[in-house]
């Protein structure tokens, strides 16, 4: 399923893993997260191989919105009420940590040009007021936004980047570390210290499970805390009569749109207008969801005609925050990210990686204690 980060995009190709391997470090999952993980442990000097049951950066991570947020999935008013001020603080601040180490990384896909929350209704603006009270109250920089597209508040360390560009930058980095990565290497079974796969299986003092959609299924000791979300997208060709400068995301983040720099519109949402029918793994555009993106994007003044539509699949926990986990001995999980894997994903690989090498990581153990 083509999408419009395809465009121009030269993704690599890499074969499958024939025969057996003995490594420091098994990466299953090479999406943004996985590759993240790959280039930190490589950079500290381990022998690192990744695997993909399909292709580079071939699900959520190479066909997100390309939306990059600080903070977890609940907005930082809820995080506060329902983890308190100190530890909500403490991840919003390791997101802003990590989206820094992800611009020094891959400048040429990342924007940091700020990010703008619009209410879509008189409640909603009451909660943008909330949500800026709580972030200048920790010191976190925000200011109240009244423009063209609505009033809310923009939040100036937000941005944008190209999902597949970033993942593309990500893997060259890993080949010049010297990790081996496979492509179309599913992994059939995760044990401690090993992960079999089809034609080889792999031997490693530490593995992590990057996956996002599908944890539960290769790992189903998660299946009672995750369940499969679908999330659906469409783009246009470029549009000279809409000027969208900043990405927005509205309707509670049910809804996000941004304008790529040639005049692209990149539309998601409408999760909750296809009910339970979208709490689902199966890869499909849907009638419903669609509709009603094209119902927004007129809404929004945008004539261009559609280029593409898609789905992918991620998942979400029934306590809003991230699986950051050691499952068994020497193997770790990290994903279910409710829809913010992007930074997080990110943040929990490089942090996992500097647990099994230095004994110790305060960003694993901010996000993996709180409970």
């Amino acid at each position: 399923m083509k999408t419009v980060w395809d465009i121009g995009a030269q993704r690599p190709h890499f074969a499958p893993l024939k025969e057996d391997r003995t490594v420091d470090l098994c990466v299953i999952g090479l999406g943004g997260s996985g590759l993240t993980a790959i280039h930190e442990a490589t950079a500290r000097g381990l022998k690192v191989i990744g695997i993909d049951a399909g292709e580079i950066a071939g699900e959520a991570a190479g066909s997100n919105g390309g939306f990059l947020l600080a903070g977890i999935a609940e907005f930082h008013h809820d995080a506060v009420v329902n983890f308190g001020r100190e530890k909500a603080s403490a991840l919003y601040q390791h997101t802003l940590n990590e989206m820094a180490l992800m611009e020094r990384a891959t400048p040429e896909s990342i924007r940091r040009i700020g990010g703008l929350r619009v209410a879509f209704d008189d409640e909603e603006l009451v909660d943008c007021h909330r949500h800026f009270d709580a972030l200048r109250l920790d010191g976190f920089p925000v200011e109240m936004y009244d423009g063209p597209e609505g009033q809310g508040i923009l939040i100036p360390t937000d941005g944008v980047f190209h999902p597949l560009n970033r993942a593309i930058s990500l893997v060259q980095q890993a080949l010049k570390g010297g990790a081996e990565l496979f492509a179309y290497t599913k992994a059939l079974s995760v044990e401690s210290h090993l992960v079999r796969t089809p034609h080889g299986n792999i031997e490693a003092k530490n593995i992590l499970v990057a996956i996002d959609g599908n944890i539960s299924v290769l790992l189903p000791q998660l299946s009672g805390d995750v369940y499969p979300v679908r999330l659906q997208m469409l783009s246009t060709s470029p549009d000279p009569g809409v000027h969208f400068p900043l990405p927005v995301y509205t309707r509670g983040a049910y809804d996000y749109w941004q304008q790529l720099t040639d005049g692209r519109i990149c539309i998601g949402g409408g999760r909750d207008i296809g009910g339970v029918e979208e709490d689902t793994n199966e890869v499909r555009i849907t009638n419903e969801v669609q509709n009603f993106l094209d119902e927004r994007i007129k809404g929004l003044g945008i004539t261009a005609p559609v280029e593409h539509r898609w789905a992918a699949t991620v998942s979400y926990t029934k306590s809003g925050l991230p699986i950051a986990r050691e499952v068994m001995p020497g193997v770790y999980a990290i994903g279910a990210y409710c829809g913010t894997g992007n930074v997080v994903g990110a943040l929990l690989s490089r942090a996992m990686v500097e647990k099994i090498t230095t004994g110790q990581s305060q960003a694993w153990s901010d996000f993996s204690e709180v409970i």
